[in-house]
This record gives structure tokens, sequence and C-alpha cells, in this order.
């Protein structure tokens, strides 16, 4: 049966062709990348991977460590409650809800966050140890 088992390693390949991409010529692999759209679920999405990198949750794509910045993390959430309340009635149903999904389950994640290590807000929505 090992043998009817196809692995794509197709992936191999364009790994070893982005090393081979000579020293001042990224900008022009990068220019050669199709855009990324801009729009309102690609920005909260874009936020909402900020607070996790910052929460620990995903490694800093730079330096493919985890970085904990719960501070920076806190100020997102809060950057998107803002977004929320100043955009409220001017988005689409499945923009509202993408943006409330969203800060429900970033601040969930980050009040488990907190509970993991050992830290609080105080009243002014200060981290305190």
């Amino acid at each position: 049966m090992d043998r009817d088992k196809h692995v794509d390693e197709s992936w191999k390949e364009s790994a070893s062709k982005e090393k081979e991409i000579p020293a001042g010529q990224e900008a022009e692999a990068y220019a050669e990348q199709p855009p990324i759209e801009i729009n309102f679920l690609n920005y909260i999405t874009s936020l909402g991977f900020q607070a996790l990198i910052f929460m620990g949750e995903i490694p800093n794509p730079i330096t493919n460590e985890p970085e904990k910045n719960l501070m920076q993390s806190k100020f997102i959430i809060d950057t998107l409650v803002m977004l929320r309340d100043k955009t409220k009635g001017n988005l689409t149903e499945q923009e509202a809800n993408f943006l409330e999904a969203t800060l429900y389950e970033l601040q969930m994640k980050f009040v488990d966050t907190l509970k993991k290590e050992g830290e609080a807000l105080d009243s002014g929505g200060g981290l305190i140890e």
C-alpha cells in the first residue's frame, strides 16, 4: 500500500528558488507577488494577527520566535474596539460580524494569557503584576 502514496514535494523547488534570489533583487521578487486586496476584512485580520503575535500565540514572522508584549497587544485590541465604535452603522453585516467575532476571540485570548502570566489589569486598563 505504501507504493500508492504520493508525496507532494513541489514546495521544495519553490523554496530553493527563493534562496537563489541574488542580493539586491529582493524588491523585484516582491514586486512579482500578486497584490493583497486592501479592504476592511483584511485590515481587521492583519490587526488580529499582530495582537496574537504580541500575545505570544503566533511566532514573530521575522524572527520565527514567540514574543510577548501584552501592552502592545492590548493597544491593538483597544484600537479594534475604537474602530468598532467609530464605524458602527457604516459596515456591512459581514464586516460588523467579523469585527465583533475577532474582538471576542482576541479579548478571550488576552484574558487567558493574563491568567497564565499571573498578571491583571488595573482600573485604568494598564497591566499590573
